[in-house]
């Protein structure tokens, strides 16, 4: 069964850091790239970062700097660190999956086709 978990989701003040995880099993991680997207209250889900299979990593510019993707193929898990959060990052984080060695940076790809539940993240200012 085909499972992506997302944590490490929860309120900060603007400036504060949080480090998201995405717990994977039921499929090859280190086979799959891998994305993280977010959706706030009222407006479209938009990825925010992409990471292939070779750890190659890309964001999208409001998001640039701040926040940093990996991935630990031998724990099934991609990361995100968000720091200098802003109380626009405030939102509902989602991980997803796409069995193809590179995911672009896009938001409508039809390469993510596992997703998880999401996790949420709140920034006060």
């Amino acid at each position: 069964q085909v499972r992506l978990m997302e944590s490490g989701g929860g309120s900060v003040q603007a400036g504060g850091s949080l480090r998201l995880s995405c717990a994977t099993s039921g499929f090859t991680f280190a086979l799959h790239c891998m994305g993280w997207f977010r959706q706030a209250p009222g407006k479209e889900r938009e990825i925010i970062a992409a990471i292939d299979i070779d750890g190659t990593t890309r964001y999208i510019d409001s998001v640039k700097g701040r926040f940093t993707l990996s991935r630990n193929n031998a724990g099934n898990t991609l990361y995100l660190e968000m720091n200098t959060l802003k109380p626009e990052d405030a939102a509902m984080y989602y991980c997803a999956a796409g069995a193809w060695r590179t995911c672009p940076l896009e938001t409508d790809s039809a390469r993510y086709t596992k997703w998880g539940q999401g996790t949420q993240v709140t920034v006060s200012s």
